[in-house]
C-alpha cells in the first residue's frame, strides 16, 4: 500500500469517526497516533482498523487535555542528561499519575482492539 494511499485511508476514518470516540483530540493528533500505530503493527488494511479502534477507545477512556499531558511526560523521559531538572518528569507524582493513566487506556484499548 502506498503512502498516498495510506494517508488517504487514515484521513476518510478520521472524518468517519464516531462521535464521542476521540471526540476532542486534535484531527493531526489522531493521525500521528495512526501513523505511529500503523508502523508499529503492519501498514494493512486490518492494522488501520484496530489502530483506529484504538485510538477511539482510549479517545473515550481519557480527555485530550489529559493524553497531551502523559505525551509530554513521556517524551521528556526519554531526554537525555538535565540532570535534576528532568527528575520532574520522572519522579514526580503528578507525573506518574499521569503516565499510569494512559498507560491503562493503552491497555483497555490493546485488549479490545486487537
Amino acid at each position: 500500500m502506498t503512502r498516498k494511499i495510506l494517508t488517504i485511508a487514515v484521513l476518510a476514518l478520521i472524518g468517519l469517526a464516531r462521535p464521542g470516540a476521540a471526540h476532542d483530540y486534535p484531527t493531526e493528533v489522531i493521525g500521528d497516533y495512526l501513523f505511529a500505530c500503523m508502523a508499529s503493527n503492519g501498514q494493512t488494511p486490518e492494522a488501520l482498523k484496530k489502530c483506529a479502534c484504538s485510538i477511539d477507545v482510549i479517545g473515550s477512556i481519557i480527555d485530550y487535555k489529559d493524553y497531551s499531558q502523559a505525551e509530554t511526560f513521556m517524551s521528556m523521559r526519554q531526554v537525555r542528561g538535565g540532570g535534576e531538572k528532568m527528575t520532574l518528569f520522572r519522579e514526580a507524582k503528578m507525573a506518574k499519575d499521569a503516565v499510569d493513566k494512559l498507560k491503562r487506556a493503552q491497555i483497555e484499548a490493546e485488549i479490545r482492539c486487537f
